[in-house]
């Protein structure tokens, strides 16, 4: 416990004597300070006791004095009578009492070091207990750990040793020490703004710190008391984080055969074994999104598609998996489920997006290819996402892979892309520009802002770095579906 004003005043041989701030004695003194400085506000951090013989002080200056030790933030100010002043200035007291400064009296016989050894004393004393603590709550709760207590037992002892109560949230429900549940509803909304790391908040009168823990699975701790955690407090709750982290990762393996599961499901699904498929995921993860579903796939690598299910696992109502080179996740049509996915990917990115909806059950094969295909469409054109419905739109286009059409269109239009690159014209928009208007020279000049005559001189350029006859309806074609893609 931190040496307050009013034990420092309590120490006898000191000889204080407390002139203001009988109310707030509780103060803690974070250090001692001598100066005489009028203005020592650049050299404090806050906390300080403040020790002065007022030798630059006087009535008129004291109250001034006095207000920006306040701003400074010191715990209180001790002036030494019998030196500079005979006693303490009445401004000062009187200033000090009405800004609820505490001011103890120095007699002359007290040097200010015997005050910063009582101090110096209290903080290493202090510092010590505290540091005994740490070890003694650090070996408690690792014997807890890995003896029968398991995390249970380190969530039991945790709530012990802060003097609070404590909650593990995951995906499958919530689990803590007596009188915890009551607050998980509260906790679990505010998971919901918190990704990774810690976040703290009020509830209920008590101070929460809600931490997420170091596994692939979606897990958070949560800890509330009635006062702020002090360093002890801090210390101990990393440790419990540290060590439920490594209890729980070891059922890493567990992990992997729920994420063969789930594709488990989707093949079931895909393969029309619908009852057989809604009965597994309602056993083992809840009813299921009531049909009709949104599908949203996303594309990405092999580490990418780890951490968005990762991701995924704290999202109630949705169902994902992984299937094939993509992550399928499903959910009611209608709902949140792209933004819940988009935001879920986002965490990872760049990862690429298509949105299938709304998908009837007995056509879940068709509309989870139709997802996937509005995601490779997506990661072709560098989008983040791409609907079916705006994919099946471009007609022809839609039936031919993304990337082949890319690397097509880069290929037949390299030689305009050349020349343009140059600045000797833009020969690219202006084919563009044409070819929509069915070879209407002056609409198409006019849409583009040039003469018809220049026009004419790009396309005949156009023609010949191409080698194409461009009257044919055939490369007219093949050239239009290249600008698209």
């Amino acid at each position: 416990m931190a040496l307050t004003l009013a034990g420092l005043a309590a120490e006898r041989p000191l000889g204080l004597r407390v002139l203001t701030g009988e109310d707030v004695l509780d103060r803690p003194i974070g250090w001692v300070h001598p100066t005489e400085l009028t203005d020592p506000q650049a050299f404090l951090e806050g906390g300080e006791l403040l020790l002065t013989t007022g030798l630059a002080l006087d009535e008129e200056t004291a109250p001034a004095y006095v207000r920006r030790l306040v701003d400074a933030g010191v715990a209180g100010l001790g002036f030494g009578v019998g030196l500079s002043h005979d006693e303490v200035p009445r401004a000062l007291v009187a200033t000090a009492a009405e800004v609820g400064l505490p001011v103890l009296e120095v007699p002359r016989k007290t040097p200010f070091i015997a005050i910063t050894r009582a101090v110096s004393r209290a903080v290493a004393a202090d510092e010590y207990a505290t540091t005994v603590r740490i070890g003694r709550a650090q070996q408690d709760l690792t014997r807890t750990a890995v003896g029968q207590g398991g995390p249970a037992g380190v969530l039991r002892k945790l709530a012990k040793l802060v003097d609070g109560w404590v909650l593990l949230l995951d995906t499958a429900g919530t689990e803590g020490s007596a009188g915890a549940q009551s607050y998980a509803e509260e906790v679990r909304e505010e998971l919901k703004q918190l990704r990774s790391g810690t976040r703290v908040f009020e509830l209920d009168g008590h101070e929460v710190v809600l931490q997420t823990l170091h596994t692939r699975v979606r897990r958070a701790l949560a800890v509330g008391t009635a006062e702020p955690l002090d360093t002890a407090g801090r210390h101990v709750v990393n440790t419990a984080v540290a060590l439920l982290s490594l209890a729980l990762e070891q059922d890493l393996k567990l992990t992997h055969a729920w994420r063969f599961l789930r594709t488990g499901v989707v093949d079931l699904l895909a393969a029309g074994q619908h009852e057989l498929a809604l009965g597994v995921m309602t056993t083992v993860w809840g009813d299921p999104p009531e049909p009709p579903w949104a599908l949203v796939a996303l594309v990405g690598n092999p580490g990418q598609r780890r951490r968005v299910c990762d991701a995924l696992e704290g999202e109630s109502s949705l169902f994902f998996a992984e299937s094939g080179s993509a992550v399928l996740v499903a959910g009611r049509s209608g709902g949140d489920v792209l933004d819940r996915a988009l935001a879920a990917a986002a965490s990872v990115a760049p990862m690429y997006a298509g949105l299938a909806d709304p998908v009837p059950l007995e056509n879940f094969a068709a509309g989870a290819e139709q997802a996937d295909l509005a995601a490779r469409a997506a990661e072709a054109e560098g989008k983040p996402l791409v609907t079916y419905a705006e994919h099946s739109a471009r007609g022809l286009l839609s039936l031919i892979d993304p990337v082949v059409a890319r690397i097509y269109g880069e290929n037949l239009l390299a030689p305009l892309r050349r020349h343009d690159e140059t600045g000797r014209g833009d020969l690219v928009e202006s084919l563009r520009c044409w070819l929509e208007h069915h070879g209407h020279w002056d609409v198409a000049a006019a849409r583009l802002g040039v003469h018809r005559h220049t026009l004419r001189n790009r396309i005949t350029k156009a023609q010949e770095l191409l080698g194409r006859d461009l009257d044919s309806p055939g490369v007219r074609a093949e050239l239009w579906v290249a600008l698209q893609t």
